[in-house]
Parts: C-alpha cells; sequence; structure tokens
C-alpha cells in the first residue's frame, strides 16, 4: 500500500495562518509582532513567524479569570 509522500511539519507560519491557527485576527498577530510579544522573521517582504514563536506565545498568554 502506497500511503504518499510523508507530510511534513511546518518549521514557520504566515500571518494568515497565524491568525487561523490561533483564533486571533491579522491585525492581533501583527500587534504582538510590534510589541514584541510574538518573534518573526522577515524573508523580502514576507513575514514568517517560527512555530515555536507561535507556541511559546499562545502558551505564555494569562490566563482567564472568571468573576
Amino acid at each position: 500500500m502506497n500511503k504518499g509522500a510523508p507530510e511534513l511539519e511546518k518549521f514557520g507560519f504566515t500571518i494568515s495562518e497565524c491568525a487561523a491557527l490561533s483564533g486571533l485576527g491579522r491585525d492581533g498577530i501583527y500587534r504582538a509582532i510590534r510589541e514584541g510579544a510574538l518573534r518573526a522573521k522577515k524573508f523580502g517582504r514576507r513575514t514568517i513567524v517560527p512555530a515555536d514563536a507561535l507556541e511559546l506565545f499562545l502558551a505564555e498568554l494569562p490566563a482567564l479569570r472568571l468573576k
């Protein structure tokens, strides 16, 4: 049985992919980058967020506190 080519794990995401994966909007992702809360890299005009940076950013968000 041929399973085809193995899927590769992505090492970086575009701003749109970060927004879709996190549930935040593109503006929120750009704001987090601008404020230094989310690490990003540039390749030409493209902004790439390393997968580990997105995971760390989401993990470090404050917990929801219900009153």
